[in-house]
């Protein structure tokens, strides 16, 4: 019969082997990440304003748009942490980024890739990633 009407099964019965390798690749990424309430700043540590490229500022909006997030892309701070202090993104949080830029840039992030930790540090850090991998502008 199938699984009850409602359940991520019977939505995304193709995405099921998908979502399972980007859990597990974030479970590596973030492991015992939690969500934090601390406010995002656009100062950085040493009191200096960063700037976001146009790249970053369009990221920025995706991260916002696509988790509903409470700040204005123009205010993420391209160098702070987007999980954990910072912008407070937990594994799911970074799973929906991870496939919301496949979709937009044209090109796959892969769980295998040793680099997942550095490509998911900072909005400045993925801005880079996508910049030299993106098929789609």
């Amino acid at each position: 019969m199938g699984a009850p009407v409602g359940s991520k099964r019977a939505v995304y019965p193709r995405r099921a082997p998908i979502i399972r390798g980007l859990q597990r690749l974030f479970r590596e990424i973030v492991p015992g990440v939690s969500v934090s309430s601390t406010p995002i700043s656009p100062v950085t540590a040493d009191g200096a304003a960063s700037e976001q490229t146009p790249l970053e500022l369009e990221l920025a909006t995706l991260l916002v748009e696509s988790l509903n997030l409470e700040v204005a892309p123009a205010d993420v701070e391209p160098n702070a942490p987007l999980y954990g202090e910072g912008l407070g993104l937990d594994s799911i949080d970074i799973l929906e980024v991870a496939l919301e830029v496949s979709r937009r840039y044209g090109f796959q992030l892969r769980s295998d890739d040793e680099r997942n930790q550095q490509i998911f540090t900072s909005l400045r850090t993925l801005a880079t990633h996508v910049a030299q991998n993106k098929t789609v502008d």
